[in-house]
């Protein structure tokens, strides 16, 4: 009888399938964030100020999720991936802080 058993359960490194829930939980609040980042906008009344860094806060969870959830971050064996995005996140915010620095003088 043939053994099928992959690598990675002889390992001891079974995959765990987590199913729907946690993707669905992921989906509501990215939702949730999209309606309160636009109720924000769209009422106009609110201090400007306040609703750019709320926009701001909102969009660095907003990735978090994307990227936890949706790209599977969170999960093991994913670090030269996070290191390359962290990398390019890096080169892009010295770019635009020298080019802020460059037309500013």
């Amino acid at each position: 009888m043939a053994n099928h058993h992959s690598a990675a359960e002889e390992h001891g490194k079974r995959h765990k399938h987590e199913g729907p829930q946690k993707h669905i939980v992921a989906f509501i609040f990215s939702v949730v964030l999209t309606v309160i980042a636009f109720a924000m906008v769209a009422a106009g009344e609110i201090n400007s100020t306040f609703v750019y860094i709320m926009l701001l806060v909102m969009a660095v969870i907003q990735v978090f999720i994307q990227m936890s959830f949706w790209m599977h971050m969170k999960d093991r064996g994913h670090l030269y991936p996070i290191i390359a995005i962290l990398t390019g996140v890096f080169v892009v915010l010295t770019i635009v802080v020298m080019a802020e620095y460059w037309t500013w003088w």
